[in-house]
């Protein structure tokens, strides 16, 4: 449901006169201007119950105000009890002229917010990508990119320029002593040591490329911030990178920020890359610090998986990169040129936000791309799993669940990135995102994340909203059975002038198949009537396993990778149709299907205009077949995980 979110402040005195856009759909902006903009603006979300049925859908969170542009709406619990979000913003495009940082606060989770106090004028120098940290004294430091020289372009390595200068300058702070109400007047430089980075960069290190989207945090009696430097500016803008931390014992103690002394690491002068073998870009790392005191880093790529680095020694030395993997020596996470972070939690677990699909596909058509193509494409829909510490030979590590959708939008070219994660002492969890233009705040479902923290144990089978179970008792499957009817995916609205309206209904088929091994292809599943109504789902040569629907428009048809049907072996599978994001998903043996090597998606789209996959009221059945359920819901990956758990553990001769 939303809820008002008011916003009014005076822009500063020296502000030049700003266009402030619509912050959202149902929000007035009013705003009033002379020759310089002196006088009070305000924007309004009005309140109006949600018009979509889901708390994934992204227009279902709280707006955060902005100036037009919104990114890293990032936010910490005050002493007070107050959320403090800073944001960057603009009244133009991200790296515009203009580009400052905003603070706000919220007393009542993100439903209203106080007037912006702006960190850096709107007329100076782009200030640009701050995060927050909370000291023991209560203290809180925003940390930033200043371009302080001014610098109006920045020449690339194959000779060119770019005008965006909002990725350079000095990395500097300001402070807090009164929860954000206001900031020192002062900013202060955290010196950063070179590179070789920075000394081979087309200016021989007189001028420093960086920015940070990492979150900073205290590990024992240090302070641990995040660098994402850049040797080269080029092919999609950052042509090179890699990460950096720095460390400051002082920062948790010192009054004066004079007297506070920061440490630049890794030893050495090459920072965190990606691992041997891989492509020039290594940055937006983030971290999280483990139970025995160790450091994880997880960071971006563009070699369609991320990276990640463990340190033993507060990132004076890391182990050498690897692309992460769902467990040590397991297969690699899949994930495109985006923002992909990880949170610990009160419970000792951690979250990880990321976009589920390798976006090597993309980068490797280079800036652009072909066909209006971007490396930066395809942050909808954002996922999250959990993970757990394992203990290894060489210390703590992290094991990851099977992950779930957290966020989407209806429009796959929307995207969303730069969340971060607030957890409250009540056990309530909140995740900020951005795309670009609009800042929102999520409450995270608790059934949700219940499902992510318990996979790794849970063996329990769902009953809600299951409508057929097969075989009956010690009967053998039969060669065909009556077809519960399944929920419809789209609907006449009953209001003129009668469109169609999406319900947000989804179903699961959760089936166990056993091919002999001279079956090759075989149908495991159809009600298809004669004009083609209908589901149907195969085997097909290649040991894939495909799901078609038709409602007699349309056909909607999805496949898993190659390979993993195989004849003599059972194989446990859950396909699950989920008409809110729209998107078909199979859990193969307790793993979520990611397309693997064979393609850049795992997950499909199905069309948002099918109507339904109903067909004739009885199901003609496969021999390879050998159980069946049928949900009227679409079931969670957590829920899959525990169905083949479940499965798994049946005694079998």
């Amino acid at each position: 449901m939303k809820t008002p979110a008011r916003f009014v402040a005076p822009p500063p005195s020296n502000a030049p006169r700003i266009p402030l856009p619509a912050i959202g759909r149902r929000t007035a902006v009013v705003l009033m201007a002379g020759a310089v903009v002196r006088a009070a603006w305000a924007a309004v979300t009005i309140a109006e119950p949600s018009a979509i049925p889901d708390p994934r859908h992204i227009s279902n969170g709280r707006p955060i105000p902005s100036l037009g542009y919104a990114d890293q709406a990032y936010i910490v619990r005050t002493d007070d009890g107050a959320w403090l979000c800073v944001v960057t913003t603009g009244s133009g495009h991200e790296g515009d002229a203009g580009q400052t940082i905003i603070s706000m606060r919220s007393t009542d989770r993100g439903l209203t917010w106080s007037p912006p106090v702006f960190l850096e004028p709107t007329n100076g120098p782009e200030s640009s990508y701050g995060v927050l940290l909370k000291v023991p004294s209560g203290r809180i430091y925003c940390f930033y990119n200043h371009n302080t020289d001014n610098v109006r372009e920045v020449r690339r390595e194959d000779g060119g320029v770019f005008t965006r200068v909002d990725s350079l300058g000095h990395y500097v702070f300001r402070f807090s002593d009164d929860h954000g109400r206001t900031w020192s007047p002062r900013r202060y430089t955290v010196p950063v040591r070179e590179f070789e980075c920075d000394r081979h960069n087309v200016y021989g290190g007189r001028i420093r490329f960086f920015w940070n989207v990492g979150r900073p945090l205290i590990l024992g009696d240090e302070a641990i911030l995040v660098l994402h430097k850049v040797g080269a500016m080029g092919v999609g803008f950052f042509a090179q990178s890699e990460g950096a931390v720095l460390a400051s014992r002082t920062l948790l103690t010192e009054t004066d920020p004079a007297n506070i002394v920061f440490e630049t690491r890794p030893l050495g002068d090459v920072g965190l890359r990606t691992p041997p073998g891989g492509g020039r870009v290594a940055e937006e790392q983030s971290i999280a610090r483990l139970s025995d005191g160790s450091l994880v880093c997880i960071y971006r790529t563009i070699d369609g998986w991320p990276a990640c680095a463990y340190s033993r020694d507060a990132g004076r030395t890391w182990t050498t990169p690897e692309y992460l993997t769902w467990h040590p020596g397991g297969p690699r996470v899949k994930h495109p040129r985006a923002a992909n972070f990880i949170w610990r939690c009160s419970n000792g677990m951690f979250l990880y936000w990321f976009h589920n699909h390798g976006g090597r596909f993309i980068a490797e058509l280079g800036a652009g791309g072909r066909g209006g193509r971007s490396p930066y494409d395809d942050r909808n829909p954002a996922w999250l799993m959990a993970g757990r510490e394992l203990s290894t030979p060489e210390g703590l590590r992290i094991e990851w669940s099977q992950p779930e959708i957290l966020l989407y939008d209806d429009d796959p070219f929307i995207r969303m990135s730069y969340p971060d994660l607030i957890e409250e002492p009540d056990g309530s969890m909140f995740i900020t995102q951005s795309q670009k233009t609009l800042a929102r705040v999520h409450e995270i479902p608790r059934p949700l994340l219940a499902g992510l923290f318990a996979q790794f144990t849970n063996s329990l089978v769902s009953t809600n909203g299951l409508l057929l179970e097969l075989p009956r008792g010690d009967k053998p499957m039969p060669a065909e059975c009556p077809m519960p009817r399944l929920p419809e995916f789209v609907r006449r609205d009953p209001r003129p002038p009668n469109p169609g309206r999406r319900e947000r209904t989804g179903f699961s088929l959760e089936l166990v198949t056993h091919p002999a091994a001279d079956v090759v292809e075989a149908t495991l599943l159809d009600t298809r009537m004669e004009d083609g109504r209908g589901l149907w789902i195969r085997m097909t040569g290649d040991g894939a396993l495909e799901l078609s629907m038709c409602d007699g428009r349309q056909t909607c048809s999805w496949r898993t990778r190659r390979g993993l049907i195989a004849p003599h072996r059972p194989t446990h599978v859950v396909v699950t149709v989920d008409g809110g994001p729209n998107l078909i998903t199979f859990v193969v043996n307790g793993v979520l299907d990611d397309g693997g090597d064979e393609r850049q998606f795992g997950w499909g789209r199905f069309s948002p205009t099918l109507r339904e996959a109903n067909g004739a009221d009885r199901a003609r059945l496969g021999t390879s077949l050998r159980a069946l359920r049928v949900y009227r819901r679409a079931l969670t990956t957590s829920e899959a995980v525990a169905h083949h758990r479940a499965w798994s553990a049946i005694p079998r001769p």
